[in-house]
């Protein structure tokens, strides 16, 4: 007997990174990009939000290249924001890969890099961004 599909899910709204350094990777989220802290349990882990996902932190492996994760992506309401963080994050020293640039599906984004090097993607992409608004409200 064929199982069904169950209901479509809320998408992919919580990543665990390993990091070298925790009070650095937390400067660096909640510093600068503006994450909350949900929790934190003890001096290896901790746990951030920006209110509709979770982001945890584990001192971990991340500098022995066990992290294969090509990039996470925070979105931003209009491409205005993402010219905004681009500034922000310039103006604090994050390295920036890729400068914020219109992509052929209509997202604008930039790249950095934190500081386990984990690309960080800083995006606008409107229906994406639009869904997520009116889930939100």
């Amino acid at each position: 007997m064929a199982m069904s599909r169950p209901p479509a899910h809320l998408g992919l709204h919580h990543i665990a990174l390993f990091v070298a350094d925790l009070a650095i990777s937390r400067h660096f989220w909640v510093d600068l990009l503006g994450f909350q802290v949900e929790w934190e349990p003890d001096a290896e882990n901790l746990y951030l939000s920006s209110g509709s996902d979770n982001l945890a932190l584990h001192r971990g492996p991340a500098a022995t290249g066990a992290q294969h994760l090509d990039h996470v992506g925070i979105f931003c309401r209009n491409p205005t924001e993402v010219d905004a963080w681009h500034a922000w994050l310039v103006a604090h020293d994050v390295r920036i890969v890729a400068a914020p640039r219109l992509h052929r599906d209509g997202a604008y984004s930039l790249y950095c890099l934190d500081p386990d090097a984990v690309r960080v993607q800083i995006i606008h992409h409107p229906p994406i961004t639009a869904a997520l608004e009116k889930f939100s409200s």
